[in-house]
């Protein structure tokens, strides 16, 4: 269980704050996560009105989790999420109590979850859970323009909520099982909102939209000639910046709509921080009449906004500017929403329990309805939009180390702003997928690529590897085919990993010359190439020190540190502080590894027991960093395994991370 004041007790907390500053060892977020384990342990959630039920607002609780524990790789984060979800998926993949003839989009939220534990576990019932929910989506009734209903109860009604609900779901989904063309529709769902709920006076979207037309079947908070509602709510704005945001990490880089969604984003942020209360740096209920009697500051829309915005700068979305709006969100939520309780317990203070539009008893959607509405104490919605906000809050200090100035360009006025690209404005870190390209199935019975990938979370990925690199504002990329001198040049970085031998992929690529004459020219001209080898029975070595060894690196055909059962000590390796690619001291665990051979350029950087273990060698203009074991990968960083804790393999991730993107030019 984590302390929920000092957070001392996993020492990656502090090791992380000073390897790169992010996460304080107070982090409020980190302090949240401890509250909510220790005040719903099974994931049962209390704050809604059947507890322990399947939906949304345990789902972005669970969103909320899943988003620290990407952040501090706290694997007790990850435990509470796959508890909370195994309490409604069995063992066949049905979801325990789902409601299939209601067709409501908010019980598709916690698909993410799902997803998200079967990525990790690749567990056959997460999958056949998750491909339950999106068959499902394929049954949602639509309006003539093909947008989905809110819900069956709600005919022809577009809620901007719908947005968080379904799509960021159906982006993974997408992703993870191949299913290309689901980008078209999601992209169309969130520009029909765009498009037909916009204020263009205040550029603020408003909450509901009925598509029915003017007549008899028109709901009564319509508008008559938009079919708009009245206000502008301001959770209903945080759904849909926060989806947007979410979709963009899963959207293909040359989708035609990605552009678009881009965009909307900007547009979206910039009427968002408009509207920002010039006092304490929140957000009003009905975000536009910040001045009008009844209304009051909200808790959950203030964090939605704070995350999409520190979360947009982060990853080059958004211009740079916008991070000083996330930062004083962020200090007046802490001000005015947060105390301890009784118990030492956070209590997070504010969130409005509920908003809607029609139903029994009837809600107007006008002002009057929104301000009437009543406000808790520790709603689950409300945290877990306070965790999403507090995990960017804990990257944002070197979000910009990989960007060079302002990644977006504005241009036009404030109702129409357009999204321009600057071209290098932000590194990019390439991973081969040629020399070491293992396959395998997928819970859909898919060929896919895995093992030390930026998108595998399971055991062997190296999806954390690539957070630690996404913590400094930089893309990652992946080189499918042997390298050329095109690919390499829009990259700063080139991480090459355990390149395959036959036991591993019957048919392996090995280094050639041609690569290799590739290699080392991007070198000499000022790229960071990053070489992780692996021991004499997992990896090739005569091909690939043919490359190596231009720089001066040898990598040995042995191995060492095998461990017995859990004798961890086996396999520890002290990296000191000060070695010129670590700032700072890590316990690191390097089981089954090789050695190194330095000559010429290259330095020893760590050694142990007389072997050099990792070395740097600068050539021309660049640099090239080798190591005997890429022992960053999840199994070994994310926190959820049984290796023990003192061993923080993610803080030097994020170490080693940023001293590569600062030696990138």
């Amino acid at each position: 269980m984590k302390r929920l004041v000092a957070l001392v007790v996993l020492g990656l907390v502090v090791r992380v704050a000073r390897a790169q500053g992010v996460i304080a060892e107070d982090s409020p977020s980190q302090a949240m996560a401890a509250t909510v384990i220790k005040m719903w342990p099974t994931g049962a959630v209390l704050t809604t009105v059947h507890p322990g039920v399947w939906g949304y607002e345990e789902g972005v609780l669970l969103d909320g989790m899943a988003a620290e524990w990407h952040s501090t790789a706290d694997g007790e984060d990850f435990k509470y999420i796959k508890t909370a979800v195994d309490k409604y998926v069995t063992q066949d993949g049905t979801i325990a109590g789902y409601k299939t003839d209601e067709h409501t989009l908010d019980d598709v939220e916690m698909g993410r979850a799902v997803l998200l534990v079967y990525r990790v576990t690749q567990q056959a019932k997460y999958y056949k859970a998750a491909k339950f929910l999106h068959d499902q989506l394929a049954l949602q009734p639509r309006t003539v323009s093909g947008a989905y209903w809110h819900k069956q109860i709600y005919p022809n009604q577009i809620w901007l909520d719908g947005a968080y609900m379904a799509e960021p779901f159906r982006a993974a989904y997408a992703v993870t099982f191949q299913e290309p063309g689901d980008f078209d529709d999601i992209a169309k769902q969130m520009l029909l909102m765009d498009e037909h709920m916009r204020d263009p006076q205040t550029g603020l979207m408003k909450h509901g939209w009925d598509e029915s037309g003017s007549g008899e079947g028109q709901m009564p908070w319509a508008d008559k000639a938009t079919g708009l509602s009245p206000e502008v709510w301001g959770r209903a704005m945080g759904w849909y910046c926060m989806a947007l945001v979410d979709v963009l990490d899963w959207f293909p880089k040359d989708h035609p709509e990605r552009a678009k969604l881009v965009e909307v984003l900007n547009r979206t942020m910039a009427a968002v921080v408009k509207y920002q209360d010039a006092k304490t740096g929140l957000w009003w209920q009905v975000m536009d009449k910040g001045d009008k009697p009844g209304n009051y500051l909200e808790a959950s829309a203030s964090c939605m906004f704070v995350y999409s915005l520190a979360k947009g700068v982060r990853m080059g979305y958004l211009p740079e500017s916008y991070e000083a709006n996330a930062k004083r969100g962020w200090e007046g939520i802490q001000k005015q929403f947060v105390t301890t309780g009784a118990d030492g317990l956070m209590v997070l203070n504010g969130t409005v329990k509920v908003g809607g539009l029609g139903g029994k008893p009837y809600r107007s959607g006008r002002f009057e309805y929104y301000v009437g509405e009543k406000t808790g104490v520790n709603d689950a919605k409300g945290i877990g939009a306070f965790l999403l906000a507090g995990s960017e809050m804990e990257q944002a200090p070197t979000a910009l180390l990989g960007q060079e100035g302002p990644s977006r360009l504005l241009v036009g006025s404030k109702d129409k702003l357009i999204v321009t690209e600057r071209p290098g404005a932000r590194k990019t870190v390439l991973l081969d997928a040629w020399f070491n390209s293992q396959t395998r199935k997928n819970g859909a019975g898919q060929t896919e690529l895995f093992h030390y990938k930026w998108d595998d979370d399971a055991n062997g990925g190296f999806a954390f590897f690539g957070r630690a690199f996404q913590r400094y504002g930089v893309n990652l990329a992946t080189e499918m085919t042997a390298p050329t001198m095109a690919d390499l040049k829009k990259a700063q970085i080139y991480i090459i990993v355990s390149p395959d031998i036959p036991v591993r992929n019957p048919t392996p690529h090995y280094m050639d010359k041609a690569s290799g004459d590739v290699i080392q020219a991007w070198v000499k001209a000022g790229g960071v190439l990053m070489l992780m080898e692996n021991d004499v029975t997992n990896s090739e070595f005569d091909h690939f020190n043919s490359m190596s060894e231009r720089f001066g690196i040898h990598f040995n055909p042995v191995i060492r540190n095998k461990v017995e059962d859990d004798k961890w000590e086996m396999a520890t390796v002290m990296i000191p502080p000060g070695t010129g690619v670590f700032e700072h001291p890590h316990k690191a665990y390097l089981k089954e590894i090789c050695t190194i051979r330095v000559s010429g350029p290259a330095k020893a950087v760590v050694t142990d027991q007389g072997d050099v273990l990792m070395a740097v060698a600068k050539y021309g203009k660049g640099t090239v960093f080798a190591v005997v074991d890429p022992w960053i990968y999840n199994e070994y960083v994310d926190r959820r395994n049984r290796l023990p804790v003192e061993y923080d393999g993610f803080a030097a991730a994020i170490d080693l991370a940023g001293w590569a993107v600062r030696q990138a030019k």
